[in-house]
């Protein structure tokens, strides 16, 4: 409910409070998303959802777990390569971030852990390889 001296009422506020301040009172660094309450769908940062057009969201947290979906090097911008991932989610959503790591070494399929979830920098979730890739082995 919108008051004219410029406040706002914290039931109207919803489910979209967690997603702007994701480090809570007390809580640990997390990445949190949205849940569709209609049709079930997760998303990341959206205001509707992308299936049923939904505004009725839900914010959950993440268990920081994920697979590369996607990875490229990118050479702008800055002194060393580094890599853009789409990495998708255990609660099926896709993120993009950044995977540590050799920008070379990173393939669709290696399983990741959210390491930050809001790089200081670029703003955007940091991860980092679960196992160590030993293709060069193989």
């Amino acid at each position: 409910m919108y008051h004219h001296s410029g406040s706002v009422v914290q039931q109207a506020v919803g489910s979209a409070t967690g997603v702007l301040d994701p480090q809570g009172k007390g809580q640990a660094e997390a990445m949190l998303f949205q849940r569709c309450t209609w049709c079930g769908t997760t998303m990341y940062h959206r205001l509707l959802c992308p299936v049923c057009q939904g505004s009725d969201l839900r914010t959950e947290r993440s268990e920081g777990v994920g697979t590369v979906r996607h990875s490229t090097v990118l050479h702008r911008n800055t002194p060393a390569a580094r890599n853009i991932s789409l990495i998708e989610m255990a609660e099926g959503f896709v993120v993009r971030g950044r995977v540590m790591g050799p920008p070379i070494g990173i393939h669709s399929g290696d399983r990741v852990r959210l390491s930050t979830a809001k790089d200081p920098v670029r703003g955007e979730p940091v991860f980092q390889l679960v196992d160590e890739p030993f293709r060069a082995w193989t």
